[in-house]
């Protein structure tokens, strides 16, 4: 039976430590030679060879592409809560390129030798069993609880979980007798023999009981990949099974895939002849046989999920449907990776389907995938800072373009370049540092292109060089109905200008064009001030900013005082110049505001300032609360009623970030982010949401609109702050021809409301 396995191909590698430098000089030469496996076996008790775990590190580092395996770990020998760690960390570290084959003992002598447990055939088969799910236990992260396990072999009592690896590594089994052959039918991934251990037609005869036991557990017997360990001799006539020519190879392999359902063939040989021999002349022309024998068949697939993993699926969700050129980038509740991608920096998630997209035509397809579903809701994921957007959701579908992150010089004479929407900004920062350049980019280095240059951009050089949008010459984007287009100031202008701050409403942009700016060395202050008397504080603060040339960019940090002690205001404030003169002189006005209780000063480059992150996955819990409006000045008035927010406890995070300057240079007309005037741009975060709902609703009257970026109320009324009437109704328009099926619906969307029957 052919399972419709895509065809790969492995090696077999003998351990030996004389020298030790073959057997990973042999796995090298297997990934350039283009196999997909490099394995070895495992007898911790054999003195000439080399430990296989440390043997398969070794070669990870070593290696690049090729995924490495023993074949098959010896059981009896490894705790299995040990190996399932050991397992994820290498995996992790492999990026995704460990496979775990096991076994369930043998050569007991030698076991019992080494400290292991001497078990009969029947309790070695019971004790691999009982393994399999304390491994698959420790891996699965998404279950909180601590794992326990009371079996005859292994207990557990309480252990932590993770971590997860990186990929869903399958668990093979090297198997023969029934019992083995019907465990790995009811819980393997793999059935892992050596044919040379196998009488004529034993190996088809195994493979029915191991489908039988799978249909009997409820699985699909294609779950099990055939993986078949193969040794023979290359020579110009037919000396035995595999002991002739290529082609006679070819001939004896081809029945094994198409009848019995082999999809890995693994090359028992330390012989680098015979490895480059298989390599080009029978692999590729088995694959050529292969694809001649099963044309009418279904199409290969590279993974085909479990039946655990399918029974964590979301309802209205037809992941079956899901186009193969997205299989690799798709990331379900049941796979090993989705605890890192289900969530954001701060609103927890638990998407039906994450699919990675790494080019333009990935975006389109996922973007089919999505129409297809028109009941279910989209998050498009760039770095997955986003606070006002939903780049997650709960049962929906989320399309991260992080891996599109490269960025490129396009014209170094006019200092354009082109930068993809996953990358972040302290990358971006490093790229342009050579060249003395920079682009003002938000305060936070982990923050993704993709949603910060849809929306505005308010970063630490905003009043000497603008928005990050006002630095934006073209984009390249995909639309609601899959069309790629490109809009610049010359070409689809209207969308050009909607796409500058309110972008998630249109399409993804799959690349951004900057024009960016000649930057050198930056001042960069941190000053916490005692805000005893902070109106005041507040008010003295936004003169001092309004004030100041627009080389200075400054942004004002406060909490509720704690008891017993003096409220603390944190300002951060770049100055634009590498002369300490200067910034000095630009610091002091802010340094008479109020009893300074601390303070550092700096020169340093950009990215000094924006590498202010770490990498890695987010984890993010329960959903932010976000409120925001655009301030023309700090007045007296306003001042009050932020002491009155800040003192209520409603915020536990309230900042002022100083606009104005080159922003206001900009036409409000020339961008969809049209409120142009305001100096100052607030925002404040709550723990709880009616609370500060109803907090900054006695603030609305003090401001002038709204930055989308952080507002997280999803009344419509927030709609009407973010945009002014006549933007807003430019923008309804142009979403009405763009997408008028409103696909991207699920950030900040500036559809009309539908007015009830009561209206």
């Amino acid at each position: 039976m052919y399972y419709g396995h895509e065809l790969q191909f492995g090696t077999f590698i003998t351990p030996g430590n004389n020298p030790p430098e073959t057997a990973v000089s042999l796995a090298q030469l297997s990934e350039q030679l283009g196999f997909d496996l490099v394995t070895f076996q495992d007898h911790p008790y054999q003195p000439a060879f080399l430990d296989t775990w440390t043997l398969l590190t070794w070669v990870a580092a070593s290696t690049e592409r090729v995924h490495v395996s023993a074949n098959v770990l010896n059981l009896p020998l490894r705790p299995p809560a040990v190996i399932a760690r050991a397992a994820a960390s290498l995996d992790l570290l492999s990026h995704g390129r460990f496979d775990l084959g096991l076994g369930a003992g043998g050569f007991w002598d030698a076991i019992d030798a080494m400290g292991g447990r001497r078990l009969t055939p029947g309790q070695s088969v019971d004790a691999l069993s009982e393994a399999i799910d304390v491994i698959r236990g420790i891996w699965d992260v998404e279950d909180r609880s601590v794992l326990r396990v009371e079996g005859e072999h292994y207990r557990l009592d309480g252990a932590k979980r993770g971590p997860a690896p990186a990929h869903n590594i399958p668990i093979w089994l090297g198997a023969y007798k029934p019992r083995m052959l019907r465990l790995t039918g009811g819980k393997a991934d793999g059935w892992l023999p050596s044919l040379g251990y196998m009488k004529p037609g034993e190996f088809a005869a195994s493979s029915a009981v191991i489908d039988e036991a799978a249909l009997g557990a409820g699985r699909d017997p294609r779950e099990i990949r055939r993986l078949v360990n193969i040794g023979g001799s290359f020579g110009d006539s037919n000396g035995g099974f595999l002991n002739g020519p290529s082609d006679q190879w070819v001939d004896e392999l081809l029945p094994y895939v198409v009848d019995h359902g082999v999809g890995t063939f693994i090359l028992a040989s330390d012989d680098p002849g015979t490895m480059q021999r298989f390599a080009l002349e029978v692999a590729p022309a088995l694959r050529e046989a292969v694809a001649r024998e099963t044309a009418a068949a279904a199409q290969p697939t590279a993974l085909i999920r479990s039946a655990a993993a399918r029974l964590r699926r979301r309802d209205g969700i037809d992941y079956d449907s899901l186009p193969s050129s997205l299989a690799a980038g798709a990331v379900e509740p049941g796979d090993a990776g989705y605890s890192r991608v289900k969530s954001t920096y701060m609103r927890g998630g638990e998407p039906g389907l994450v699919i990675k997209a790494h080019n333009v035509d990935e975006v389109a397809d996922a973007l089919a995938f999505v129409r297809a579903h028109p009941e279910v809701a989209l998050g498009v994921r760039s770095g997955g800072h986003g606070i006002s957007g939903r780049s997650t959701n709960d049962g929906g579908i989320v399309i991260d373009v992080s891996p599109m992150n490269a960025i490129e010089v396009l014209d170094e004479s006019n200092r354009l370049v082109r930068i993809e929407p996953g990358a972040r900004w302290k990358d971006v920062a490093f790229a342009l540092t050579p060249y003395g350049w920079a682009l003002s980019s938000g305060d936070y280095g982990g923050v993704g292109v993709g949603g910060l240059a849809t929306a505005g951009g308010v970063g630490w050089m905003v009043r000497e060089h603008g928005l990050t949008i006002d630095h934006l010459r073209a984009v390249e984007m995909v639309l609601a109905d899959g069309s790629v287009v490109r809009a610049s100031g010359s070409e689809n202008s209207d969308l050009f200008w909607a796409v500058r701050g309110a972008g998630a409403n249109f399409g993804i942009v799959t690349s951004f064009e900057f024009e960016v700016d000649e930057v050198g060395d930056l001042g960069f202050a941190q000053l916490a001030f005692d805000a005893t008397d902070t109106a005041g504080f507040l008010e003295r603060w936004g003169a001092a900013v309004e004030a100041a040339p627009r080389d200075l960019t400054s942004f004002m940090l406060m909490g509720a005082a704690r008891a017993g002690q003096a409220p603390v205001a944190q300002v951060m404030t770049a100055v634009d110049s590498d002369d300490p003169d200067v910034v000095l002189e630009r610091l002091q006005p802010l340094a008479g505001i109020a009893p300074l209780l601390d303070q550092s000063v700096s020169m340093t480059p950009y990215t000094g300032i924006i590498t202010n992150s770490q990498d890695g996955s987010h984890s993010g819990q329960g959903e932010p609360t976000a409120r925001t409006g655009l301030l023309e000045h700090i007045t007296p008035e306003f001042a009050a009623a932020a002491v009155e927010l800040i003192e209520s406890g409603a915020t536990y995070f309230f900042q002022i970030r100083s606009v104005g300057g080159a922003v206001q240079d900009v036409d409000p007309d020339a961008t969809a982010y049209a409120h142009r005037s305001a100096n100052f741009s607030v925002v404040a975060f709550g723990s709880n949401r009616d609370r500060l709902d109803a907090a900054w609703d006695e603030l609305h009257q003090h401001f002038s609109g709204l930055y989308i970026s952080f507002e997280t109320d999803l009344r419509p009324e927030r709609i009407e702050d973010g945009y002014p009437p006549r933007t807003l109704s430019r923008l309804r328009e142009l979403k009405l021809r763009y997408d008028p099926a409103n696909v991207f619906r699920d950030n900040f969307n500036i559809v009309q409301p539908v007015a009830s029957a009561a209206e």
